[in-house]
């Protein structure tokens, strides 16, 4: 039993557009564990040295604004190249 190439090419593009869907969909898990660490450690910094609060805020929120955008481009990515 063979398969004609049209059916093989159309399955290559169905699972091909699928492995790339998930393979975006897991690169925006690492940001979303980040933030998580960033924020979590930023309050244990703050409890641990309240006098210190500007600053490691400040480096909190430079952290956030980076771990965002590499999830962004991971969102925007999959619209940009279909």
């Amino acid at each position: 039993m063979s398969l004609s190439a049209s059916a093989l090419l159309a399955a290559d593009e169905a699972i091909s557009g699928n492995i790339g869907t998930v393979a975006y969909g897991i690169a925006t898990l690492g940001p979303g564990i980040g933030v998580g660490i960033i924020f979590g450690l930023g309050v244990q910094a703050i409890a641990r040295q309240p006098e210190a609060e500007q600053v490691a805020f400040r480096y909190m929120l430079i952290g956030f604004a980076v771990v965002e955008a590499l999830a962004l481009i991971g969102f925007v990515v999959p619209f940009v190249f279909t």
